[in-house]
């Protein structure tokens, strides 16, 4: 807390002053857990093992919404902030404490939770998933990791000299390891440029199997985690092992922008972001290749 210091008028009024006069949310902060891991088995022992995008879900054991899949997450204690609260339901969750773990929305939608008034500090976590040890299963409770896929359908584009509306729906699939399970919500963004302002909103038009608004609250995140990676590259790290190839390097920023990219242009951008091991990496059919890890001072300059 600040040095500031409270005259006695100041604690004379605090000492009279009833919070309970006015209405409280109960806040609360879910964790959108995202890792890059192995899509099922190699079909080809030659190749390197496919991977893709995955998120960490919760299947609810109570009311509301119960069976229903939802991002992991906790309501707040007094003795706590809401950073706090995410580190622990992360430790909680996956046994992780290093994670990359920043904030990614707040979400206070009237209706969005139909046990009452409840405020959603969203957080993106990143992590590498190898590393991960999910809380054990029960009957009344699992957690699993989906792989995430979004694909996009453009509406409506309006556009003139002075305003311009665009309407955009996506897809967000998600399917588990043994896929069994896939869900497919539909979210419409509503994006209008008026007065030199951009507004953006959200709808969900299908939630599919997904509890409360977590279906808006994945697609936000994952275009947001997009622009990230695009402006703020080093994020990308800590999806990774301590130790890399530079092609595993390359594949993970593949699967988070959804694009190829040309090997000698990536290798020159992040040149100054590793540095070359003594080790070597040698499996089934694979030519050797280096061991990358991160260049800290660069990281950190």
């Amino acid at each position: 807390m600040s040095n500031y210091k409270m005259s006695i008028e100041e604690k004379k009024f605090l000492e009279k002053y009833d919070i309970t006069q006015y209405e409280c949310p109960s806040i609360a902060a879910d964790i959108a857990i995202i890792s890059i891991l192995q899509d099922g088995e190699s079909e080809n022992f030659r190749k390197l093992p496919k991977k893709c995008l995955k998120i960490l879900l919760i299947k609810r054991a109570n009311y509301p919404y119960k069976d229903c899949w939802a991002l992991p997450g906790g309501f707040c204690r007094p003795d706590e902030d809401v950073y706090e609260t995410a580190k622990r339901e992360l430790l909680e969750e996956t046994n992780v404490k290093n994670a990359y773990l920043q904030m990614a929305g707040i979400y206070g939608e009237i209706g969005r939770d139909p046990r009452g008034w409840i405020i959603s500090n969203t957080f993106l976590a990143l992590m590498d998933g190898e590393q991960c040890h999910l809380r054990a299963g029960t009957d009344a409770w699992e957690a699993r990791w989906f792989s995430v896929e979004l694909e996009k359908f453009e509406k409506k584009n309006e556009l003139d000299e002075e305003s311009a509306i665009v309407e955009t729906e996506y897809t967000v699939k998600l399917c588990n390891e043994s896929a069994d399970l896939i869900m497919v919500a539909k979210v419409m963004e509503y994006k209008e440029f008026k007065n030199y302002h951009e507004t953006i909103r959200y709808e969900i038009l299908d939630s599919d199997g997904l509890a409360f608004d977590h279906a808006k609250i994945i697609l936000q995140t994952l275009l947001s985690l997009r622009k990230k990676v695009e402006n703020e590259p080093t994020i990308v790290f800590d999806l990774m092992p301590e130790t890399f190839t530079l092609t595993q390097l390359q594949n993970a920023f593949e699967i988070i922008l959804q694009e190829k990219l040309l090997t000698a242009n990536f290798r020159r951008k992040i040149a100054d972001y590793v540095v070359e091991t003594e080790q070597i990496i040698e499996g089934a059919g694979h030519r050797p290749a280096k061991l990358f890890r991160r260049n800290v001072k660069t990281f950190y300059r």
